[in-house]
């Protein structure tokens, strides 16, 4: 796999991205935050990078603080 963005992989490639880097990806263990997994589904279809979703994380966990 040449890398992690969305033109250098396939939707599968990607699949595998976010569950090796989760480790559990139907997120059913004792203190995994609901909707993990969720959150990354818009980088395995492709219309979102990592960088994206992780920047509006953030940018909504420092609006609550």
């Amino acid at each position: 796999m040449a890398g992690y963005l969305i033109k250098d992989t396939t939707k599968e490639e990607r699949q595998k991205i976010v569950e090796d880097s989760l480790g559990n990806i139907s997120a059913n263990c004792d203190g995994c935050m609901a909707g993990l997994a969720e959150m990354y589904q818009d980088y395995i279809d492709g219309k979102k990078e990592i960088r994206e979703i992780n920047m509006e994380f953030n940018t909504k966990k420092d609006k609550k603080l």
